[in-house]
């Protein structure tokens, strides 16, 4: 008997000939120009590229934060570049984590309640948060700072509750904006290998913007961005 052909599951992110574009004074400037990118499950990749270069832009692009003026980008499977804009939402709500270089943590709520926060728009029931949040704290081993206000905690520790915070509601897509570049080197490599670990064990696909080229070699893939477009590194 034969065995039943298999269908290869999309990719979780495919970016098609995306382009976008600003205009300033009389100038029209191309930030991106026909980019295309494609993220398997499971996999890491790290964009490394000089400031100025459309980073943020191609990661504001991926989590649908903004549209490509030319192009599509499409999250496993969707096209969303003509989706409305509530259907947008929810895809970045259920599928796409975020983690920036500053952590936006809520100041008046504990590192536990800025965990459970997202879980609970969701529609997460307020003890199936705390005890997702629990675990996740543990897991980044800051348990013992859950009923800390992000004041209360150091660099390091905020940023990985902002990364707990990304993953909370289990997405297919986490997008990381220079998430070490406010750390110094030591406490970076920390955040880093807690930030990795958590990626592994979880089967997330990963793409982090970052100027450290160390951490970079420890992703499956480095692209950089030249003439408006994804380069393999």
């Amino acid at each position: 008997m034969n065995d039943p052909v298999r269908t290869p599951k999309p990719a979780v992110l495919q970016m098609i000939d995306v382009g976008r574009h600003f205009v300033q004074g009389e100038k029209d400037i191309s930030i991106l120009d026909g980019a295309s990118f494609s993220l398997q499950a499971g996999e890491t990749v790290a964009l490394v590229a000089p400031s100025g270069t459309g980073k943020s832009t191609l990661l504001h692009l991926a989590g649908l934060l903004e549209r490509p003026d030319e192009g599509d980008v499409i999250i496993a499977g969707e096209a969303c570049g003509q989706l409305s804009d509530d259907r947008r939402t929810a895809i970045r709500r259920s599928e796409i984590g975020f983690v920036y270089q500053f952590h936006h943590l809520l100041p008046e709520f504990t590192a536990l309640e800025n965990i459970m926060m997202p879980q609970l728009i969701s529609g997460l029931s307020k003890a199936d948060a705390k005890e997702r949040a629990e675990q996740l704290l543990d897991y980044m081993r800051i348990g013992h700072r859950g009923a800390h206000r992000p004041s209360e905690l150091s660099g390091g520790e905020q940023q990985r509750v902002a990364i707990a915070r990304a993953v909370a509601n289990a997405p297919l897509l986490l997008l990381a904006d220079e998430p070490t570049g406010n750390l110094d080197p030591e406490t970076a490599g920390y955040v880093f290998e807690a930030l990795d670990a958590l990626v592994r064990q979880s089967g997330l696909s990963t793409v982090i913007a970052t100027h450290n080229h160390d951490l970079a070699s420890l992703m499956d893939r480095r692209v950089t961005l030249h003439d408006g477009k994804v380069v393999e590194v």
